[in-house]
């Protein structure tokens, strides 16, 4: 594996979920990160403004979740929720997906509702603070792997392919289970090499993240960013 120490820290979306997360531990996290130079932060919607203004002027990107961690708001609420977050500063958006469609194999709704979720998206982009020195913003699908058939994956990682979201990603960190080498495998055989493919859920240690990595994941999602970059070690995995 070929793998610098700078190019895997661009691969991490450092992660702070907690429902009791306080400004100034999000205020202490973001700066950590830009020293860091991870690929993002990884925060609740109630922050994105925060940590736009402290991240603005730095490489790293703020990501949020929608309809996190249930999927179960419809398409209004994720819509709503993916465009009022790009309005306010997220570069990237992780949306959950309606499990109740895929455990359906609602396919043709599923495609459908995502459909007009990446449309509003797009749209959203365009008029997005600070819009003419951003990129458009990055939609991610959380499928929840551990709830779902290899079928089921398959199937979702089309359906996101299909309507043109940017990335499938494994998991919330709060289901059942998180990403396996086998789930990532899996996703990264169905979208192919141009859609990126984020590990998330339960990735501790530098072995697990390089597993993940080597299985065809581009991003790595975890609260222990600073912890995964400290045990790299740069001669064993040669740029």
């Amino acid at each position: 594996m070929k793998l610098s120490k700078k190019k895997f820290a661009a691969m991490i979306d450092q992660t702070l979920l907690r429902p009791d997360v306080t400004e100034a531990e999000v205020e202490v996290f973001c700066k950590q990160a830009s020293e860091l130079h991870f690929a993002s932060v990884c925060i609740n919607p109630l922050f994105v403004p925060l940590a736009h203004s402290i991240l603005a002027s730095s490489k790293v990107k703020v990501c949020t979740v929608v309809d996190f961690p249930l999927g179960a708001g419809g398409l209004t609420a994720k819509s709503y929720g993916a465009t009022a977050s790009i309005a306010v500063g997220a570069d990237e958006v992780d949306i959950m997906i309606d499990l109740s469609l895929v455990k359906a194999h609602k396919w043709r709704q599923l495609r459908t509702q995502l459909n007009h979720i990446i449309k509003s998206v797009r749209k959203s982009s365009e008029h997005r603070i600070d819009a003419e020195s951003r990129e458009p913003a990055i939609a991610k699908l959380i499928l929840e792997t551990s709830a779902l058939s290899d079928e089921e994956i398959v199937e979702s990682c089309k359906c996101a392919k299909r309507v043109g979201f940017d990335f499938v990603k494994t998991s919330t960190g709060f289901g059942s289970g998180g990403a396996t080498v086998h789930a990532v495998r899996l996703m990264r055989q169905t979208v192919g090499t141009d859609m990126g493919v984020k590990a998330s859920g339960g990735i501790r240690s530098i072995k697990d993240a390089l597993a993940l990595i080597e299985a065809g994941a581009s991003r790595i999602g975890t609260s222990s960013g600073e912890k995964l970059l400290e045990s790299f070690v740069e001669s064993e995995y040669p740029d």
